[in-house]
C-alpha cells in the first residue's frame, strides 16, 4: 500500500489547538490542489511505472483546468471591493493567503461548537468594521449562530461549501460555487 501525503512541501497555515499539525484545508486553494495533484501522479508513477504515461496526461489535462480555475478566481478577486470575509470556521486561510484576501474573522472556532456570547459579540463587531455584506456558513452546519450574527450586524448569510455536494464531489464546480458566493460578499 502506497501511502501519498499530497500536502508534503506545501506552506501549513497554522491551525487551532484541535488542529496541532496545522490548518488541514489545503485543497481550498487550487493553487495548493495543483501541488496535491502533482504528488499523487508521481505516487502512482511510484508505484506503477508502467502507467506512467497516463498518469502523467491525466494530470496534465487535471492541472490545466485547475490552472484555469486559479486564473478566474485571481481575476474575479481583482474586481471585489473588499478583502475581509467573515467565515464559518476557519477553512477559508488558503484560498484568502493566495488570492490576497483576509480571514477576518470565524463564527466557530471549532466546527460543531457554538460561539460564547462573547464571541459572537466580537464577531458582530468585525462584521460591522469591515462592512461585511455576508456571513458565510456552510451546509454541513447548522447556520443559527451565522445567522445571528448575520442579523446584528446587517449582513446576509451566504454559504461556501468546502466538501462539495453527494454524490460526485466535483471540485472545480464547487470552487467556481464557491467563488461565486465569495464574489457576491465582496464586489
Amino acid at each position: 500500500l502506497a501511502v501519498i501525503t499530497t500536502s508534503g512541501g506545501l506552506k501549513i497555515l497554522a491551525g487551532d489547538e484541535h488542529e496541532g499539525s496545522g490548518n488541514p484545508h489545503v485543497w481550498l486553494s487550487p493553487r495548493n490542489a495543483m501541488h496535491q495533484v502533482g504528488m499523487i501522479r508521481d505516487g502512482l508513477i511510484r508505484s506503477d511505472p508502467p502507467g506512467a504515461a497516463t498518469y502523467n496526461a491525466n494530470a496534465q489535462r487535471y492541472l490545466d483546468e485547475l490552472s484555469a480555475l486559479d486564473r478566474q478566481i485571481a481575476a474575479e478577486v481583482a474586481t471585489f471591493g473588499s478583502r475581509r470575509f467573515i467565515a464559518f470556521h476557519a477553512a477559508w486561510g488558503y484560498f484568502a493567503r493566495d488570492y490576497g484576501l483576509e480571514e477576518a474573522a470565524v463564527v466557530e472556532r471549532t466546527p460543531g461548537q457554538e460561539p460564547s456570547p462573547d464571541e459572537i459579540a466580537a464577531i458582530v463587531r468585525a462584521a460591522r468594521l469591515i462592512q461585511a455584506k455576508a456571513i458565510f456558513a456552510e451546509p454541513q452546519f447548522s447556520p443559527q449562530a451565522a445567522e445571528v450574527i448575520a442579523a446584528e450586524s446587517g449582513a446576509q448569510v451566504l454559504y461556501l461549501n468546502p466538501l462539495g455536494m453527494p454524490p460526485d464531489y466535483r471540485y472545480l464546480e464547487m470552487m467556481r460555487s464557491n467563488l461565486r458566493e465569495i464574489s457576491r460578499a465582496l464586489k
